[in-house]
């Protein structure tokens, strides 16, 4: 049965300002401010730029990640704590942006898109988005969907799976794979928007593989 706040939130019709906070999340991880031609000055409003990024190693033969004498599992500790400024960021612009509506508005306006691509609710949309430039952000926006029961394991499943396939696309692709540019044959943007296509494919894959093998397991989900 149905609770008073699901119906509520069913119900709910966003405004203008959900719309906007909406938009706002969207250009801001997206990447479409990252270099833009002309007005390097939008970079200010992109997560990549405000998220940093690493120096360069003078001294290649003396220094490490840890500096001089760092060895073993406190490298790995040390690279993980070096996540946590920029994940927090991420986190707590999604929390204003959600409280302002922007899932919401997301649900509205991306559900006739999503729903038949994916067979997910449009406001799985904004962690999909934010996944783009941060997996851990949008990881985390996934589970807060599912702790508030505003999206189910299937969802779940489908989501990791379009999540997992060419994790943070812009971010690394942008900041890693651009080591391999001077090989390519073909335009830069025709690998990212392959990759962004295919992302689409296999969550779909996944989505019929679960409707079919385990449909069972998801009976008791809509």
């Amino acid at each position: 049965m149905e609770t008073g706040s699901a119906k509520a939130r069913e119900n709910w019709t966003p405004g203008i300002g959900a719309y906007l906070a909406l938009i706002v999340a969207i250009l801001f991880f997206s990447g479409l401010f990252l270099n833009v031609e002309g007005a390097k000055w939008l970079g200010a409003f992109d997560f990549t730029t405000l998220g940093g990024k690493f120096g360069t190693i003078k001294d290649a033969a003396r220094a490490t990640f840890l500096g001089e004498g760092g060895t073993g599992a406190k490298a790995g500790f040390l690279f993980a704590l070096s996540l946590v400024p920029t994940v927090m960021l991420a986190l707590g612009l999604l929390e204003i942006f959600t409280h302002y509506g922007a899932i919401r508005a997301a649900h509205k306006l991306l559900t006739p898109l999503l729903k038949p691509l994916l067979g997910i609710p449009g406001r799985c949309g904004l962690a999909l988005i934010t996944d783009l430039q941060s997996t851990d952000a949008g990881a985390a926006l996934t589970k807060e969907l599912h702790d508030e029961k505003q999206i189910g394991k299937k969802d779940v499943v489908i989501m990791a799976a379009w999540q997992y396939s060419g994790a943070g696309l812009i971010n690394n692709y942008f900041a890693i794979g651009s080591a391999l540019f001077v090989s390519l044959s073909v335009p830069v943007l025709v690998p990212l928007v392959l990759m962004f296509v295919l992302k689409f494919v296999g969550a779909a894959v996944v989505r019929l593989v679960l409707a079919t093998v385990y449909k069972q397991d998801f009976q008791h989900e809509k």
